[in-house]
């Protein structure tokens, strides 16, 4: 894992490094989000429902105390003259957020006025705050905005607010957070945000993934950067290299202008590739489709060449809400980007929340858990709440009516999860049928997405009740090797080809295979042209990635032959130790 160390570099003011995780080169004004909470609900809590509040303000205090210890942790390693500056900040931010008298302030105004926790944290912090200001003390009155910000910090888990912002931000603005949830994210104009660098974050986080949907040159895990940048400071990010440059001299910045100028150029003559087939060398054709996590997201996927989309994520619908989406405003949305493609398949993946991916409207329906990957998420709460899968799967099955659709289940564990869900869907078949509603005829295939191993391990049973099925290879690394993809202190570890994450795709492949059933990968290594020869070596003949991904992959199919390349999965499949398997991979890769 990188660390953040500032270094001279000719004469620039510094430089940062983290973790690249969406390549490109960005060079605008900083814009550096404070993370304040614009408008606080009020409300009065019922007595029967006080308890839960209290739990409620706890939860949130829980989460922010995580954050200052993961920053902190974050801070050692730093340069002794940051840490001195960083850690003296965290560490009173941590005390604050142990305070006795900001918790038993906060519960008894919840318990005795039946105060909403987040009016009752703005109104004791409040207090707090002033108190400390009015002493006329410079240094105490410095604490009195430590307050303020303690007390946003848990306001922001609280009201799980995103930032509303970025609509007013001037064009080509660098954003720098101290974290960006996947919802944020999704609020960000690439038109209007040239990149973005955050303090907490890994490279197979969500919100990482949506940088690379979105084309944005992303450097995550910068825990230093947020307190040495101020707002329209010039800034670099390197999402490739995975660095940052703070008020670059001349020398610099033309030297990364030329560096954007390349991409661009290189850009320019992969996009020749658009109208060509992704064909090997000795003749076989590989699918390649296009994930999707906005609407938006449809002009870079036909810029690439898509021959589909492979994985529609609808979490989208979900985000930024303070309310459910309709039935009839998911099929509106649906049958936009069904009728987008023409004739192409789309394959819709249902709803997928929980985790990292949170939806507002959705927060009184996923009790907190002590591991979010691991509790009431994807699939698990589709038929713990069928009316919200019902909703969608007549939204889908109308947008079938516009063209060619499959449904996929995400984190599908066993085959009466399949089952369950073919018998809602059926019912929802015939009741709008009764009701004379046009939708796809026939029934879409359903397909399950495979992404934890246990599902890799029954992919047979799996195969045999579905109709295609899918490797989610970011979920799938992570749930076998137990690590949080989007914590940057283990970002090292997480590994995709590690031997026991590539057992599993080749069980999931064999078993497709076997079934005479399509079999797709739609995790991040479909886009990366490091893994195409593995992948295809292996037998997978569809592959899905983010559109900007689609001329590199389609570039590197292209000049390589199956035979050699299933020959060297054979051998990639007979190592036991990670760095052997990425030789393999890296010198068949250095012969194409």
């Amino acid at each position: 894992m990188k660390t953040e160390t500032p270094r001279k570099r000719k004469a620039t003011r510094v430089a940062f490094d983290g973790i690249g995780v969406s390549g490109g080169i960005a060079i605008g004004p900083a814009y550096v989000l404070d993370g304040g909470i614009a408008q606080v609900p009020e409300f009065t809590v019922e007595p029967d429902a006080l308890a839960a509040e209290v739990e409620r303000f706890q939860a949130a205090l829980g989460k922010a105390r995580g954050q200052i210890r993961k920053l902190r942790r974050k801070a050692e390693a730093l340069p002794k003259s940051v840490l001195e500056e960083l850690g003296p900040l965290l560490d009173a931010h941590g005390a604050m957020l142990d305070s006795s008298r900001l918790g038993a302030g906060v519960e008894a105004m919840i318990r005795t006025r039946g105060t909403n926790a987040e009016a009752a944290v703005q109104a004791v912090v409040g207090d707090l705050a002033r108190g400390l200001e009015a002493v006329g003390d410079a240094y105490l009155a410095s604490r009195g905005q430590d307050v303020r910000d303690v007390g946003d910090r848990i306001l922001r888990h609280l009201t799980a607010t995103p930032y509303h912002a970025f609509s007013m931000l001037p064009p080509g603005s660098i954003v720098v957070a101290e974290e960006l949830s996947p919802a944020d994210t999704a609020l960000m104009d690439p038109n209007q945000v040239a990149g973005f660098a955050t303090a907490l974050g890994g490279a197979d986080s969500h919100t990482a993934i949506m940088a690379r949907s979105m084309g944005i040159p992303a450097v995550l895990g910068v825990s230093a950067l947020s307190s040495r940048v101020r707002s329209g400071v010039r800034l670099i990010v390197d999402g490739e290299a995975g660095r940052i440059v703070v008020d670059p001299d001349a020398d610099t910045l033309a030297e990364y202008r030329r560096k954007a100028e390349a991409r661009k150029r290189l850009e320019r003559q992969l996009a020749r590739l658009r109208a060509q087939p992704a064909i090997t060398t000795d003749g076989v054709r590989i699918a390649l489709q296009a994930n999707l996590e906005l609407p938006r997201d449809l002009e870079t996927a036909h810029h690439g060449g898509a021959e589909g989309v492979g994985l529609l994520r609808t979490e989208f619908l979900f985000m930024n809400r303070p309310d459910l989406p309709s039935e009839d405003e998911q099929y509106a949305t649906l049958r936009q980007v069904v009728e987008s493609m023409q004739g192409r398949p789309v394959t819709i993946r249902t709803l997928d929340v929980g985790g990292e991916k949170l939806a507002t409207a959705l927060g009184e329906r996923i009790a907190d858990s002590a591991n979010p990957a691991l509790g009431l998420r994807a699939i698990r709460l589709a038929l713990k709440e069928p009316k919200l899968l019902e909703a969608q799967l007549a939204a889908i099955l109308r947008a079938g009516a516009h063209g060619p659709v499959r449904i996929l289940l995400p984190m599908i564990s066993s085959v009466s999860q399949v089952r369950a869900v073919r018998v809602i869907l059926t019912r929802v078949a015939n009741r709008l049928k009764r009701r004379k509603v046009r939708i796809a005829d026939p029934i879409p295939p359903l397909g399950s997405m495979i992404e934890v191993p246990g599902a890799a391990l029954t992919a047979d049973g799996l195969a045999r009740e579905c109709e295609f099925l899918a490797v989610g290879t970011n979920d799938l690394t992570m749930y076998t090797l137990a690590i949080d993809r989007g914590d940057e202190q283990v970002a090292d570890l997480y590994n995709p080809l590690h031997p026991a994450v590539l057992r599993l795709i080749q069980f999931t492949v064999e078993a497709a295979m076997r079934n005479g059933i399509p079999v797709s990968v739609c995790g991040e290594i479909a886009g990366d042209p490091r893994y195409a020869p593995l992948l295809v070596g292996l037998g997978v003949r569809e592959l899905s990635m983010a559109g900007t991904a689609l001329p590199r992959v389609k570039q590197r199919i292209r000049r390589l032959a199956v035979g050699p390349a299933t020959q060297r999965a054979r051998a990639i499949m007979d190592q036991t130790d990670e760095g052997r398997i990425a030789a393999l991979l890296d010198d068949f890769n250095e012969g194409l």
